[in-house]
């Protein structure tokens, strides 16, 4: 795999060129829209297949799976192209093989929403390990608020792909109620039942586990998030189920602030099965425009996570997004938006913007001027820092990484962590 930036003057033929590929293979493994307009700073991931395969008349995905002694997954993994085309076609060529020797295996999450495009969903289950679908609600009382989610969840069954439910503290308005959460971390006949509730339920859906989202706890309720996050992995790891809870990215203890406070690192590291780091929103909707997931930023919290938690237990949190501000920034006046990797890059095509790489931060960014005269500045995620991300999992020995979320579909992304890893399968 090479990372190809692109320059001033160059085009999909001669980048092809370059690397001795075609114009065609480029432009079905990055999935460009338009490959005529290429931006100056657009990163395109270039693979160098090893074993090709052209199909022959009544082949099939799985005849040709068992002709090359790999998995049907492996083949989608390899041609996410083929996820569009429900059939094959004599003289298609499909890649078995890339020459790239992979660091090594890890477990893939992603979250989504049970509403996300089912062909969207459809391309990315071949590169996961888990999919949580966001979110239950509980009431004080420990009775569940439930979701529309057999669909995802049986889609995911299909793939191989193991479903986890999460709870959260989340409300109907959109925020992280504490109040709640110290109502049911501080009343333990509620607690057991919602408990009760959440194993009756992981049954009936056939979820492989539970993901565990409290954020903005009252310090006060730090020891009692600890006790009820141990007491949910006792009776959950009981009847076979794995049980994951999200952290806040903390680089101290003590770190101040309501979103830290209540999360003690080494206390959740040991109830849990396993936690999320949620290494992400450093630039977010209400702040000042940076990066969503700065590798400096991220980093702090990691050298501090793996003192207090087993690093093989830790899922390093990426995100799949970027944002759009108007400039100046005006705190507490503006909002940025929120946009997908792919947007952001055809919007830096269509007003003509070159794309800038930030090396600390390691993420891309540009600048552009609407059309009503206000400039904005764009921070969002391509190939360069993906791969920066993901080498972290190898490098700090990480169970894996965990995408914040999937409902947009990111091409660059899914090549690159196929090029880097293997990824594991659990059911």
């Amino acid at each position: 795999m090479v990372i190809h930036v692109v320059g001033e003057g160059e085009t999909i033929y001669s980048i092809a060129e370059e690397y001795g590929s075609t114009p065609n293979r480029i432009i079905e493994d990055n999935e460009l829209t338009n490959p005529n307009s290429l931006v100056v700073g657009q990163t395109l991931v270039i693979l160098f297949p090893s074993n090709i395969y052209t199909v022959v008349e009544g082949d099939t995905l799985l005849s040709v799976a068992q002709k090359n002694g790999v998995s049907v997954i492996t083949l989608l993994q390899n041609n996410p192209g083929l996820a569009d085309f429900p059939y094959l076609y004599v003289g298609q060529q499909i890649v078995i093989s890339y020459e790239e020797q992979k660091l090594g295996s890890m477990e893939v999450n992603g979250y989504l929403y049970p509403y996300i495009d089912t062909e969207v969903l459809v391309k990315t289950l071949p590169f996961l390990t888990y999919v949580t679908v966001f979110t239950y609600g509980f009431t004080p009382e420990g009775e569940l608020i439930g979701i529309d989610d057999e669909k995802v969840v049986q889609l995911a069954r299909d793939y191989g792909v193991a479903p986890l439910m999460l709870i959260s503290t989340l409300t109907s308005e959109g925020s992280f109620s504490n109040i709640l959460a110290n109502q049911i971390l501080n009343n333990q006949e509620a607690q057991n039942r919602l408990i009760d509730n959440i194993l009756v339920n992981l049954e009936n859906k056939q979820y492989y586990g539970l993901d565990i989202d409290f954020e903005y706890i009252y310090p006060d309720d730090r020891q009692a998030y600890v006790d009820f996050v141990r007491n949910v992995t006792t009776r959950l790891s009981a009847e076979g189920y794995k049980v994951i809870v999200a952290l806040a990215p903390k680089i101290s203890s003590d770190q101040p602030g309501l979103l830290y406070e209540g999360h003690d690192y080494r206390g959740l590291g040991e109830a849990a099965n396993n936690v999320l780091l949620m290494t992400y929103e450093w630039g977010y909707t209400y702040g000042p425009p940076m990066a969503v997931a700065p590798i400096n930023k991220v980093r702090e919290v990691l050298d501090y996570a793996v003192t207090e938690i087993d690093p093989s237990k830790i899922f390093m949190g990426i995100p799949n997004y970027g944002y759009d501000w108007a400039l100046p920034f005006i705190r507490g006046e503006s909002r940025a938006k929120s946009l997908s990797n792919v947007a952001a890059v055809e919007q830096a095509a269509q007003y003509g913007a070159t794309i800038m790489f930030d090396e600390v931060a390691m993420a891309p960014y540009y600048n552009y001027q609407r059309s009503d005269g206000v400039e904005h500045v764009v921070w969002f995620e391509d190939a360069r820092s993906i791969e920066a991300k993901l080498r972290l999992v190898n490098e700090y020995g990480f169970n894996g990484a965990s995408y914040w979320n999937i409902m947009k579909y990111f091409p660059q992304n899914w090549l690159v962590l196929n090029a880097l890893y293997n990824i594991e399968k659990v059911l």
